[in-house]
């Protein structure tokens, strides 16, 4: 069920393949070094409609990005993974949110120039099923949705699959073993009217597409992810490694006016709903403000029937359906690691087989920029956090 406004799709994998190797990548990157850059280039955001973006989205819309004393264009909207790979390896934006799984990608699978300067969210997914499933052993024998191989949502399904003694394939025809649960990657738009349908029994996606098989009736949240890997990275903020190292005050603005996003964000949440909108005059995404607030302001007797249904296993938590604070924790990007090696991704893995989580933690991410943005305005308390820039990631599925 393709939608005509949404490319992302197996020939979009495909593509994206093609770019995530060194020989693909190459042509673009040098493309990007023949563009004219000057020190004052205006910041140029490349996103998805995807609640994954909201602070780089409101950064533009509430005018951070000019507060800093930066030009900032408008940013521009994505259908694919591959289209905003490309338009960043090419240079033709240079601010982008990626699936924290895809930098891994990015970085070691193309020697892509580029590194993590923050956090765009945590939590803000989650898998979503049919009305009549009500455990993830009932996914047994049936087809699962999943937005991309490296993606949060493959890695924490495949471990929750684990964990009730399933096993991932991914078959086009066939029978499905009553033991196996069969993986396909679908555009998240497609993912509701597809589970609708009866073609797929679940999917574990971003926001809003959980919210709106509930607003539309068709299925309902079994868990959330973060209620599995607690207050995980979703999205990331990516940046060419020329503007960190030749624009550093550039490249600390631009973190500057993200981190202010996030912090008004966490105060402002039904304000960033309307913005996020399609009622909104920027129209950053097609969504409805009933869906987005479903996201952003959740009613506490939600949060009660989550508790009660087991799609909140963990209240104690406290857990945000999705929130904001943008430092990027070392342990995450070694655990990411460390679990993708076990996920079952498609296409030429051996860049992850042999890649060193520890060495990844550390590489991958150049956490100056924003380490400076965050003592600005009043430390990762100003957060709900704790002082020490240090965590230890939990894990229960």
């Amino acid at each position: 069920m393709p939608t005509e406004d949404f490319l992302f799709s197996r020939r979009d994998i495909v593509k994206l393949s093609a770019l995530l190797t060194a020989s693909g990548a190459l042509p673009l990157l040098n493309a990007r070094k023949a563009r004219a850059q000057s020190a004052d280039e205006p910041v140029r955001v490349g996103y998805l409609p995807i609640t994954d973006a909201t602070p780089l989205l409101v950064a533009h819309g509430k005018g951070f990005f000019e507060a800093e004393g930066l030009q900032a264009e408008k940013p521009v909207l994505f259908r694919g993974w591959s289209q905003i790979v490309e338009a960043f390896l090419a240079g033709q934006v240079n601010v982008v949110h990626l699936l924290s799984p895809m930098t891994v990608w990015a970085r070691y699978g193309s020697q892509t120039p580029a590194k993590v300067v923050a956090w765009n969210h945590t939590s803000g997914s989650g898998l979503s099923v049919a009305n009549d499933i009500n455990s993830v052993a009932e996914l047994g024998g049936k087809t699962v949705a999943i937005p991309f191989w490296y993606s949060i949502h493959n890695v924490v399904l495949q471990k929750l699959l684990r964990e009730n003694g399933l096993k991932a394939v991914t078959r086009s025809s066939g029978s499905i073993a009553g033991d196996e649960v069969n993986l396909v990657i679908m555009a998240p738009p497609d993912m509701v009217p597809a589970l609708a349908a009866g073609q797929i029994a679940g999917y574990i996606v971003a926001e809003p597409f959980n919210a709106a098989a509930e607003v539309n009736q068709v299925g309902k949240v079994l868990r959330f992810t973060g209620d599995v890997w607690k207050d995980h990275a979703c999205c990331v903020v990516f940046m060419h490694e020329h503007d960190l190292a030749e624009r550093p005050e550039w490249s600390q603005k631009v973190v500057n006016a993200m981190v202010k996003a996030q912090l008004w964000t966490r105060d402002n949440r039904a304000e960033t709903a309307q913005l996020l909108s399609s009622s909104h005059e920027q129209k950053y995404t097609p969504h409805s403000v009933e869906i987005l607030n479903r996201v952003l302001t959740p009613e506490e007797g939600d949060i009660e029937q989550y508790v009660a249904s087991g799609a909140i296993r963990h209240p104690e938590w406290r857990n945000k359906r999705i929130d904001f604070q943008p430092y990027p924790f070392p342990t995450y990007t070694e655990e990411l690691v460390k679990l993708l090696k076990e996920t079952h991704v498609e296409g030429d893995r051996a860049f992850l087989d042999a890649l060193d989580p520890a060495f990844a933690a550390q590489d991958l991410v150049d956490d100056s920029f924003v380490k400076k943005a965050i003592g600005s305005v009043g430390g990762l308390q100003a957060f709900g956090l704790g002082e020490a820039f240090t965590r230890t990631e939990t894990i229960q599925a």
